[in-house]
């Protein structure tokens, strides 16, 4: 337990073991708080979301290609480099790099003037993305955004959501409520 003495708003030995936006009870007098303790809890929270993040980040695009070749072999029977380029604005030279990371991940296999296909486990993860994108995409028509607008934010929204928080967002845009 630490006492704070309200005059100097400093602990009785000089220091200031409290920060600013700590609620004024708990600025004066005895409070139970460990406050080493409670900054590492708040370190290694936002430690874990941001390595969340940063993970999240690192397979954002494999997801969008794995979803995109999906998409392509369903719409147009195939899927080319020159199709991924036009899709998402980038170079060949680009779709090409990302297409050998991809085949080194095995999600999906290609040979030289042949279209690219899914493996398995690449169909298994496009699966995955579409169903996790059409949930975001439901719930944001749910709370009333917009249907161009919905499209374009769950594109990013998509790659971020926890199983947890997707479980909760399905609820909402089958028409459930949250208990």
């Amino acid at each position: 337990m630490i006492f704070l003495d309200a005059a100097s708003s400093t602990a009785g030995d000089g220091r200031r073991p409290w920060r600013r936006g700590l609620p004024a009870e708990c600025r004066q007098g005895y409070y139970d708080v460990d406050l080493q303790e409670a900054s590492a809890l708040a370190t290694r929270t936002t430690t874990s979301a941001h390595q969340r993040t940063r993970r999240d980040h690192s397979t954002e695009t494999a997801e969008d290609y794995v979803e995109a070749v999906a998409e392509l072999i369903e719409e147009r029977g195939a899927c080319r480099v020159r199709d991924l380029a036009e899709r998402f604005g980038v170079s060949h030279v680009t779709v090409i790099r990302i297409v050998q990371r991809l085949e080194r991940e095995d999600l999906v296999s290609t040979e030289p003037y042949k279209p690219i296909e899914l493996t398995a486990k690449g169909r298994r993860l496009a699966n995955h993305c579409k169903e996790r994108h059409d949930v975001v995409y439901r719930f944001l028509l749910a709370i009333g955004v917009s249907e161009r607008q919905a499209a374009i934010d769950s594109e990013g929204i998509e790659h971020h959501v926890s199983p947890q928080t997707l479980a909760r967002l399905r609820t909402i845009a089958d028409g459930g409520k949250i208990p």
